[in-house]
């Protein structure tokens, strides 16, 4: 390999290779900034009610400035390793820019298709549960995009778009810019030209760092890009790269912790504030004793959890009465031995926050607790089932799905539970790639039964993506619900059967409630929803109707009436409140939640906080509420409520990962 260093090194090859470069800075620009522009139009529907033209404008102006950082990032894959070869090995040059580039458009056009199911499902660009995702059952992912999602069609899309793409990049490339005619210009001419272009050049580079500003100070990056008033728009203001960006940034942030910074002294405090108890000890066990209040002389002899997979507590809602999806669930509320708290969270915004706050007790804190050795080592003292074991109740864990999902069968019974059953113990069941039909998982929990005290906790999946159970085989009436929809929601064929997946499990959850009190009377059930969040009627869904579960008590000296008529919870108040239905009164146990039959008249968990008024998002200051009934908000004590959700927080990210001793050294030696 020989160099003609008077050639290669002269300023026409220099400004050849620079103007490559911004030819692929310029497509990359424009690439994801129409990208952007055709988003936001395919997905008006989830525009706001006040979005106008200038929140759109104002929306792709910010997205475009974020994007130069993208594409800068974009281009230097293919320019590094261009440059190189434009003066060590000029041959092969035009196929790093085409080969790399070719890579980029594809990965970029893949994201991009997948980017249109993404936010319908998640309301979101992309965000953690990406990550979450590597955790779940691989090819039931993929089974579930194949099934509902038309992955092969999806992906030969991309691939069409890509190709269409390259082929425009390849002319783009190919296009000769002229030079200006400066050869033969007097020297100081042609260095007033050539330090303009690198000034330009200079001036790209820093847009590109600094995503559309030449400073650090007027920069527009993933954390401060959301300006609008829109929440789509803001989701839309962030390429698919800078989603995934941020996405990984708020996962590494979970994974080491940072996210929460408390001192010793500020999770003493918090501890003592919480339990109504001095700040006088370093052991939270402390803090977490309880003793029961209420309590029963005749314990229920079966208990049942019920988590039903996305059962959200919007169909409940007065507002949507009409629509006929709820009808057992509304019909069960009303019996006169059941009781019913609307205002109720979820522990995170997935599954296994659900199945980690019923079964540890702890709060989401930034923790995987399903991956940490210090689950798996022993139960942790506000474990459930232990606690309920030494009242006299065999320990079941039942699921719909398959053990290795989430580490589910270890985790739970390293967690105290003396039986796991899952999809592999029901034998040939129907179902779909998360999991058999309710009603098979139901009549195996009933098999299992004897007369014998028993804890139960059953998570379903039906009400599930790839949502392809035969429901309206199963009863379910279409086309009632179509007329009963507004009109612009009529002809939505995907949200009526996701609608009709909620009223298959509603239908199934009651019938087994049902059969449970006519065999076993004597018996408890509790239902909540693992979370919301998943499909509404409307595209822009208040916050209460988005995010709010059901919390629904029925069974033995359940009535109007058991649950405060303020009650308020998160899924971490589930085990204080059974504790108060089935341990004689003066019993201890260890928790970090509150009974709703005796002191919980609020909730809070990952993101957002409520109470029987209001709901909120749990990271903004002051707080700021919205009414649950969509009238005026109504005013909350915000230090209190602040202290609430730090306590939990604080209790939660501690002591599962640190142990019950509060000591800075602990802190020092494992790192946050």
């Amino acid at each position: 390999m020989s160099m003609n260093f008077p050639s290669r090194l002269s300023w026409e090859n220099f400004h050849k290779i620079i103007v490559e470069g911004l030819k692929v800075y310029a497509f990359y620009l424009a690439v994801l900034s129409l990208f952007r522009l055709f988003f936001i139009l395919w997905l008006h529907d989830y525009w706001g009610p006040n979005t106008g033209s200038s929140d759109v404008l104002l929306a792709l102006w910010r997205g475009s400035r974020l994007s130069m950082q993208t594409a800068g990032a974009l281009t230097l894959l293919s320019f590094v390793p261009a440059l190189a070869a434009h003066y060590l090995w000029p041959k092969v040059e035009r196929c790093l820019w085409l080969g790399m580039n070719g890579l980029l458009l594809g990965a970029l056009s893949v994201l991009y298709m997948a980017s249109f199911p993404y936010y319908r499902i998640y309301r979101m660009n992309f965000n953690q549960m990406i990550f979450t995702g590597m955790n779940e059952d691989w090819a039931a992912l993929f089974w579930t995009m194949v099934d509902q999602y038309a992955l092969p069609a999806r992906f030969a899309g991309a691939m069409v778009l890509a190709l269409v793409l390259w082929q425009l990049l390849r002319r783009l490339l190919g296009w000769e810019i002229p030079l200006l005619p400066i050869r033969h210009w007097p020297f100081w001419k042609k260095l007033v030209v050539r330090a303009a272009f690198l000034y330009g050049v200079y001036l790209a580079v820093l847009l590109g760092i600094f995503g559309g500003s030449l400073g650090w100070q007027t920069a527009v990056d993933w954390e401060n890009a959301g300006v609008t008033k829109d929440e789509f728009l803001n989701e839309a203001i962030l390429d698919n790269p800078q989603a995934i960006y941020r996405a990984y940034n708020l996962n590494s942030r979970m994974l080491a912790c940072n996210g929460l910074d408390f001192t010793m002294e500020d999770i003493r405090q918090l501890a003592a504030e919480l339990s109504g108890k001095p700040a006088d000890t370093d052991n939270l066990d402390v803090y977490l004793k309880k003793t029961v209040v209420q309590g029963t002389a005749e314990p229920p002899r079966h208990v049942f959890v019920i988590l039903s997979e996305s059962l959200a507590n919007w169909p409940l809602l007065e507002r949507y009465k009409d629509i006929p999806i709820a009808d057992d669930l509304r019909a069960l509320i009303a019996e006169q031995d059941t009781d019913y708290c609307p205002t109720f969270l979820p522990n995170g915004a997935s599954t296994v926050s659900a199945v980690t706050g019923m079964v540890t007790g702890w709060a989401d804190a930034n923790l995987y607790l399903t991956t940490m050795p210090e689950s798996f080592a022993a139960p942790y003292p506000t474990a459930s089932a232990p606690q309920l074991a030494k009242l006299g109740y065999d320990t079941n864990f039942f699921y719909a799905g398959p053990a290795t999902w989430e580490r589910i069968g270890a985790f739970t019974q390293a967690q105290g539970f003396a039986h796991f059953y899952s999809r592999g113990d029901f034998g040939d069941v129907p179902g779909s790639v998360w999991g058999c039909e309710d009603e098979c998982l139901y009549a195996n929990v009933l098999e299992r039964l004897t007369d014998a005290p028993s804890f139960n906790v059953i998570l379903n999946a039906s009400n599930h993506s790839p949502y392809d159970v035969d429901v309206e085989a199963k009863g379910y009436d279409k086309e009632k619900v179509r007329a009963a929809l507004p009109a612009e929601y009529q002809q939505d064929e995907e949200l009526l059967r996701e609608l009709g997946h909620y009223w298959y499990a509603q239908r199934e959850l009651a019938k087994f409630v049902k059969d449970i009190k006519a065999r076993y009377p004597d018996s408890l059930v509790l239902i909540v929803g693992d979370h919301g969040d998943r499909y509404n009627i409307e595209k822009q869904p208040d916050m209460y109707a988005r995010y709010g579960i059901p919390f629904i008590l029925t069974g033995q000296d359940v009535h109007k009436g058991t649950l405060l008529s303020d009650s308020a919870g998160s899924q971490i108040d589930i085990f204080p409140t059974l504790m108060e239905l089935v341990a004689p009164k003066g019993a201890d146990y260890m928790a970090l939640g509150q009974s709703l039959t005796t002191t919980s008249n609020k909730g809070v968990n990952y993101g957002f906080w409520i109470t029987r008024t209001a709901i909120g998002k749990a990271d903004t200051v002051p707080l700021a509420p919205e009414a649950v009934d969509g009238n005026e908000a109504p005013t909350i004590d915000d230090q209190v409520m602040q202290d609430y959700i730090n306590a939990v927080r604080a209790i939660s990210w501690w002591r599962p990962k640190y142990g019950p001793i509060l000591d800075q050294k602990i802190l020092d030696e494992k790192g946050r």
